[in-house]
């Protein structure tokens, strides 16, 4: 048990080190150093930076998965789990205005290096493409789902690499109430 709680820290530290500093300027001894443990315990644990990258990617799936599993119980309408995904640009603004979105800019880190896990990586955004499509079915747009899942997610990304480019709060909370309009007027067809 004691062994699982070492990994499970290990893969904490580096997921927000790697959404903090970047994945290819988080080192081992960063790493190591934020859970407090020897290089020889870290190495038991994970043999390369990779096998660590996998199990951050694999960790933010199962938390995203949970997340929206949640919003589905939560939201008793499909218009209503569609504004959790909309809000989450509210709910984590302190961390999206310092460092971005952590899905975005995780992905287009991997890209850059053509870095063997990106498409792992790009997996985070398809199970927002796929839920958001979904959620758009159950509102009766079967036939522009994709298209409506696509403009939000993409929308989102936009607002959340332009609000840590200007470092802009009321920029966050203003696209936000925009993106509630659009539902509201262009979605949500009665």
């Amino acid at each position: 048990m004691k062994k699982q709680k070492t990994r499970e820290h290990i893969v904490e530290a580096a997921d927000q080190l790697f959404y903090q500093q970047g994945y290819e300027n988080t080192s081992f001894t960063d790493i190591s150093d934020a859970v407090q443990i020897s290089r020889g315990n870290f190495y038991y644990h994970f043999k390369t930076k990779d096998d660590i990258l996998e199990a951050v990617i694999s960790a933010r799936m199962d938390k995203t998965r949970k997340m929206l599993s949640q919003w589905e119980l939560d939201g008793s309408h499909p218009e209503n789990r569609i504004r959790c995904f909309v809000r989450i640009l509210i709910t984590n603004r302190d961390e999206i205005l310092n460092y971005g979105c952590p899905v975005g800019t995780l992905t287009t880190e991997l890209a850059k290096l053509k870095h063997a896990s990106r498409d792992e990586a790009n997996a985070l955004f398809t199970l927002f493409r796929d839920w958001l499509k979904e959620q758009f079915i159950l509102l009766g747009r079967s036939k522009d789902a994709d298209d409506l899942a696509m403009h939000l997610l993409a929308r989102s990304q936009g607002v959340a690499t332009l609000a840590s480019a200007f470092h802009d709060a009321k920029f966050i909370d203003q696209e936000v109430a925009q993106m509630c309009d659009w539902l509201n007027t262009y979605v949500i067809e009665k």
